[in-house]
């Protein structure tokens, strides 16, 4: 992977802001990441380092294109979030844009309906800007 050496623009900036918030300001969530629809991380929050950031994104990656093709096969149209329940907490996966999902590890302690709705908040507020363009400059630039 390329270093990105130009400064960010203020969308990409403004990105990675909205996820380090969302990591940091949501109840009981441990590490969050995006990854671009070809599986590459494009964000992490800040607590994760780059190993385990990428370990979680093709974790991520692979997850969506299951549900994705489950959806397929029973038509019941696009996944809005998978939940797996593990014995020490949740890791959870949802559609940002067309383009980039988000992938979240939570504490057992979490609850589920408050997180889906931050997940659908940050979604929401990520996806109007997120673009093709953006998405090259975020999987450049992650790890600076």
């Amino acid at each position: 992977m390329t270093a990105h050496t130009e400064p960010l623009s203020s969308e990409a900036q403004q990105f990675n802001w909205l996820l380090s918030q969302f990591a940091v300001n949501t109840s009981e969530v441990i590490d969050a990441i995006a990854v671009s629809s070809d599986g590459l991380l494009i964000a992490m929050s800040h607590t994760l380092d780059r190993s385990n950031a990428d370990r979680l994104a093709a974790i991520t990656s692979a997850i969506i294109s299951l549900a994705h093709g489950a959806a397929r096969v029973y038509d019941m149209g696009s996944p809005n979030k998978v939940i797996i329940d593990l014995d020490g907490g949740y890791l959870l996966v949802s559609a940002i844009s067309s383009g980039a999902t988000l992938g979240v590890l939570a504490s057992r302690a979490a609850n589920l309906g408050n997180l889906a709705y931050e997940m659908a908040v940050f979604a929401n507020r990520a996806g109007e800007f997120l673009s093709p363009v953006l998405i090259e400059e975020l999987k450049n630039s992650v790890g600076m």
